[in-house]
């Protein structure tokens, strides 16, 4: 007989005979009656044992078995009102297919949680947890409604390397990595290559995949490795279109997992606000000028950083009613390393640059690049980069690049601010930080 889930059992008839499996979740020993509940990935079903219907050693076996161990049960399905999914199960036959040892590292449903180091030490056991399992089925659709999206806008999804020989945002933040006698770098990002199909006439590219930053920090929000969400479109005529096709990508992802994850989002406490078109859209300058009205002060020259972003989000909740808005026209000195970012043609002191911020985090950044060739190699030699180490990057501009330009999106992060998840980690099956290689 093969096994099936609990949620399928609720549609036998009374009296079927089925087997289900799953992880001992607790037991309940009154005696000369007990209760098992057993989890599966969707739900908890509980199966009776009685002294009088079964020998009694194999009852005091069955009711002596650890915590998390690994149950296959065949029997009777019985109503009950008892349980949520409506059922129990009358065992013909238990079968302990792995016994778990005590004490557990965590608990799995226990009301007291672990320290954070003890939870993904022991990831595996973390992740039993039915709130864990339902970020990961909400992670799904997102990425699901992001690829919905792009299919329907006429997007290819691409695969660019991981190993490169060059950083697209310089070298401080760059993970080296030996490639047979080379020095190579595991890659912040698809950017040079998103460029690089614009000359070979993809147009429209979308890439959804790792990316990597050493970085020195311990943060909420940032990880060393991290699933980047990339599109690039040519023929683009200015930063707008592209901060249109941000929005409608925004939007559209939302309202699939507002659509597709009701019980899930309902479980988590969630409500996800689908924003109206178009995002409200500040000047980096305007939104300084905003944090000195509200009394913000810096230590140095102003900027914008984490702590002004929450400032920022809070300010425009407030006074909009939208949890996401852009921060437009970066001036060049701020993106002054991101060496292909597109100047103004009136003002070359600002970039078409923006930040889509959510929730008072930093969500997104892209805008419009810069396409011809004799003003992209300037733009480099201003900030001190050799042509040379690019020599195959710059080969797509010296024989046809269309106007072009794109976002980078942090999708962990997405999640994060979606669901209200306290630190980024909880986003991210097994992460990887400063402090943690394995597992």
């Amino acid at each position: 007989m093969q096994r099936i889930l609990a949620t399928e059992a609720v549609e036998l008839e009374e009296g079927c005979r089925c087997k289900l499996g799953g992880w001992l979740q607790e037991t309940k020993n009154l005696g000369g009656i007990a209760f098992l509940k057993i989890r599966d990935r969707t739900g908890v079903f509980q199966v009776v044992l009685s002294k009088e219907e079964m020998e009694e050693d194999r009852f005091e076996k069955a009711v002596n078995v650890p915590r998390e161990s690994v149950l296959i049960v065949e029997g009777e399905k019985k109503s009950t009102d008892q349980t949520d999914l409506g059922y129990e199960l009358h065992p013909i036959s238990i079968k302990v297919e792995t016994e778990a040892e005590k004490p557990l590292p965590l608990g799995v449903v226990d009301k007291v949680d672990a320290e954070m180091g003890t939870r993904f030490d022991n990831r595996f056991l973390d992740l039993r947890k039915k709130e864990k399992l339902l970020i990961f089925e909400i992670r799904k659709n997102l990425l699901d409604g992001v690829r919905d999206f792009f299919d329907q806008e006429g997007f290819i999804e691409v695969y660019t390397p991981k190993i490169v020989a060059a950083g697209a945002e310089g070298g401080a933040t760059l993970f080296n990595v030996e490639y047979y006698g080379q020095e190579a770098y595991l890659a912040q990002s698809p950017q040079l290559y998103k460029q690089m199909l614009m000359a070979a006439g993809f147009e429209r590219v979308f890439e959804i995949a790792p990316a990597y930053r050493a970085e020195d920090f311990d943060t909420i929000r940032h990880t060393s490795e991290f699933l980047s969400l990339d599109f690039e479109m040519s023929f683009v005529e200015s930063s707008k279109d592209i901060i249109d096709m941000t929005s409608y990508m925004v939007k559209h992802a939302l309202s699939y997992v507002k659509n597709n994850c009701e019980e899930e989002l309902e479980e988590l406490g969630v409500e996800i606000n689908i924003p109206d078109f178009p995002f409200k859209k500040i000047p980096y300058r305007e939104c300084i000028n905003i944090l000195k009205d509200l009394g913000h002060e810096w230590e140095e020259d102003p900027q914008i950083g984490t702590e002004e972003e929450k400032i920022l989000g809070e300010y425009v909740e407030e006074e909009f009613d939208t949890e996401f808005f852009f921060i437009t026209e970066f001036p060049t000195e701020v993106k002054e390393g991101t060496f292909y970012a597109k100047r103004k043609e009136y003002d070359p002191s600002l970039t078409t640059y923006f930040d889509l911020e959510y929730k008072g985090q930093e969500l997104v950044s892209g805008g419009q690049r810069e396409h011809r060739y004799d003003v992209l190699i300037h733009q480099m030699e201003e900030i001190g980069l050799e042509k040379e180490a690019f020599q195959n990057y710059l080969e797509a501009f010296k024989y046809g690049m269309p106007p072009h330009g794109g976002i980078g999106l942090g999708f962990d992060r997405f999640l994060q601010q979606m669901l209200g998840l306290s630190n980024i980690r909880e986003a991210i099956l097994f992460p990887r930080d400063t402090e943690r290689l394995e597992p």
